[in-house]
């Protein structure tokens, strides 16, 4: 998950963070989130560990605030309800880089996704009633001031007043995106350790189609790849790929460190209801036998538990071996066969049925 706004890079903390984590530490400087290390000798468990514990649990998840390469601060989701659509956004700005406008651009960048892609319906922020600061920030982003929570807050010198800030998914300009908090919404993008999984876009046409084009397990087993052109691509990429944002979610892959198009993994016959959703990929014949298919399937799968999915599938043709590998790699449990399920390349063919529990991810 990394989320871009004008100046920050929003993003999970790493281990590649370790010097920039020491250095803060060694400072002394008080913004990271809760539960951060106070001793050099925890830095690397933590970023490990410590930090992702938010996400793994499904409550929330805590981002770095970065800048030309700098962390600048920390902003949180937690307390995260996603069968009610609710959660609480905290933040803190590393005290070098304070009044310079970081906190409210991370926390509408933040609480913008939230609202949109993350699927939620209101997002609170809380501010001691005597922290000017931080009421601008609620202010800035558009929050409305609800209410004063009496004693609400303890620092070190007492018990302090919140004021509850809230902001609906109606209050932003462009609309709710979703349907009762239900649907992707548009421009949903996430990272793994080596992808980069994102909307596509009219500039992948051409890499499509060169994926698609003649090549043999692609055209075996996809029956939408016969005769297919480079217009059909583009038409793809900019109209199909992003039709259904209520029961489906189309990624085109990348690598993280750049280079031409991996694949396509994506999301179908979401059940909101039942919390069942369906996942499916192909992959590039030059991105072959790298592990791709699995990590971006692995990391799908994650995305979807976290909007409240408790079961996600996958159905693979009898006689594909290579995606019934990846499946299991994966982590899928092999439940069955599906008789004449899945239309392949020439007609219907028995489909192996895979499937993921919540309890198994998260």
């Amino acid at each position: 998950m990394t989320i871009n706004t004008k100046r920050l890079v929003l993003r999970p903390f790493e281990p590649g963070d370790t010097d920039r984590v020491r250095a803060i530490v060694e400072s002394r400087a008080a913004f990271l989130p809760p539960g951060a290390p106070g001793h050099l000798a925890g830095v690397s468990q933590w970023l490990t560990y410590g930090v992702h514990e938010l996400w793994r649990s499904g409550q929330g998840i805590h981002l770095a605030m970065v800048a030309d390469g700098m962390i600048v601060g920390a902003v949180s989701l937690f307390r995260t309800v996603w069968g009610s659509g609710t959660t609480e956004i905290g933040y803190g700005v590393h005290p070098a880089h304070r009044g310079r406008g970081y906190a409210p651009e991370a926390v509408a960048g933040l609480t913008e996704w939230a609202l949109t892609h993350g699927g939620l319906r209101r997002v609170e922020l809380r501010a001691n009633l005597d922290n000017p600061a931080s009421l601008r920030v609620a202010e800035k982003c558009g929050f409305t001031r609800e209410g004063v929570l009496r004693g609400g807050g303890y620092e070190d010198d007492g018990p302090r007043d919140l004021v509850i800030f809230g902001l609906l998914s109606q209050d932003l300009s462009m609309g709710p995106p979703t349907v009762n908090g239900r649907g992707f919404g548009t421009g949903v993008r996430m990272q793994s350790e080596h992808l980069v999984m994102r909307p596509f876009t009219g500039t992948d046409a051409g890499d499509v189609f060169a994926a698609v084009d003649r090549d043999p397990e692609i055209n075996r087993w996809m029956p939408w790849a016969e005769g297919y052109d480079l217009q059909r691509a583009y038409d793809w990429c900019t109209r199909y790929a992003h039709t259904d944002a209520l029961n489906g979610v189309q990624f085109a892959i990348e690598p993280r460190a750049g280079g031409r198009l991996v694949g396509s993994v994506g999301v179908q016959r979401a059940d909101w209801e039942r919390g069942d959703a369906e996942v499916g990929y192909w992959i590039s014949p030059w991105a072959r036998r790298r592990g791709y298919a699995c990590e971006a399937t692995r990391a799908v799968s994650t995305y979807l538990m976290m909007r409240g999915f408790h079961r996600v599938t996958l159905l693979a043709a009898v006689g594909n071996l290579a995606s019934q590998g990846v499946a299991r790699k994966a982590g899928f449990v092999e439940e069955g066969v599906l008789r004449r399920a899945l239309p392949v390349s020439g007609g219907i063919s028995d489909a192996v049925l895979f499937s993921l529990l919540k309890d198994e991810v998260l």
